[in-house]
């Protein structure tokens, strides 16, 4: 029985990646990314993912929130400005397709159509 080999790591050329579910993990800088087959943009479930003013967003980018958002269980929302970073790009639901960590919120899903990459 063969295997494929996995890749390197796109940010440090680790040669020890394992998969993680649907990711590729490198045990020696700790970065994740998609497990794609093929060339990117030729994978069949590929999907890019836009923010409010048409920039393409990646897993590792910095966004900033466009407008106040509400939060459920919070007195206060997210406000306007407030910096976001160390996104994931996932499969949501209802369109939440940001999984991130905010400061003062914990860990939550955005839509991509709220934010602005920095």
């Amino acid at each position: 029985m063969t295997e494929t080999p996995l890749p390197p790591c796109p940010e440090c050329a680790g040669a020890y990646a394992y998969e993680m579910g649907a990711l590729l993990v490198c045990p020696e800088c700790g970065h994740e990314w998609p497990l794609v087959s093929g060339q990117p943009g030729e994978g069949p479930g590929e999907r890019v993912i836009k923010d409010a003013v048409g920039n393409v967003l990646a897993d590792g980018d910095t966004v900033t929130v466009v407008k106040g958002l509400k939060v459920k269980g919070s007195p206060t929302g997210i406000k306007a400005g407030t910096k976001v970073r160390n996104i994931r790009l996932v499969e949501g639901v209802d369109g939440h397709d940001i999984d991130c960590r905010i400061e003062g919120f914990g860990s939550m899903q955005l839509k991509s159509s709220v934010v602005r990459k920095v």
